[in-house]
């Protein structure tokens, strides 16, 4: 009898080993499994943050290309409008020497005023401080210029000694835009060096 539950005790072991060892295998199986997918997981979500960083990097590439762009055209459409208004002063101060085409030239100054004007208000929303700085300072310059030429006209014949110093105020307007176009060229990165 003794055999017998021997044999029975090691049938027992037999079976719970062989039970025991199958979930022992299953139980590592689903663990490795848990594994590989969490693996997998981490791999897709770093994929999906490398491809987001790879988009907002696209995005902000054009928006930077844009804004460039969108300076450019400003910077173009700022420097013509001033030095036509700047020659367009100068135009007028020379008609007041002579006393001829007054009334046009005033005509043609006006219009470039508010083409200026114009201007240099988009340019006051898209430029930065730095090239606002300087287009502002010729702004100033060539208002003054208007307002000289414009109290000269009121009190025609022009001052012959008021027309000279207005000459030497050009000067200053002139180096002015030179100032600014120089400050928008290395805004845009065309220069990178004093003028």
């Amino acid at each position: 009898m003794a055999e017998t539950w021997v044999a029975l005790a090691v049938a027992v072991v037999g079976v719970a080993g062989t039970l025991g060892a199958a979930q022992l295998t299953q139980s590592r199986a689903d663990r490795t499994k848990r594994l590989e997918l969490q693996t997998l997981t981490q791999h897709q979500r770093e994929d999906r943050e490398h491809a987001e960083r790879l988009r907002q990097a696209e995005v902000d590439e054009t928006r930077h290309r844009e804004l460039i762009t969108q300076r450019r055209s400003c910077y173009i459409t700022l420097n013509t409008a001033s030095r036509q208004y700047q020659t367009a002063q100068i135009n007028l101060m020379y008609a007041l020497r002579t006393g001829t085409d007054v009334d046009a030239c005033l005509e043609q100054m006006e219009a470039r005023r508010t083409v200026h004007r114009d201007s240099y208000a988009e340019a006051q929303m898209i430029v930065p401080s730095a090239v606002l700085a300087a287009a502002s300072a010729a702004s100033r310059q060539l208002n003054r210029g208007y307002g000289t030429l414009k109290r000269l006209i009121a009190s025609l014949p022009a001052d012959q000694a008021a027309l000279d110093a207005f000459a030497a105020e050009t000067e200053t307007a002139w180096a002015l835009l030179s100032q600014m176009r120089h400050v928008m060229r290395l805004d845009l990165g065309v220069d990178d060096g004093a003028p």
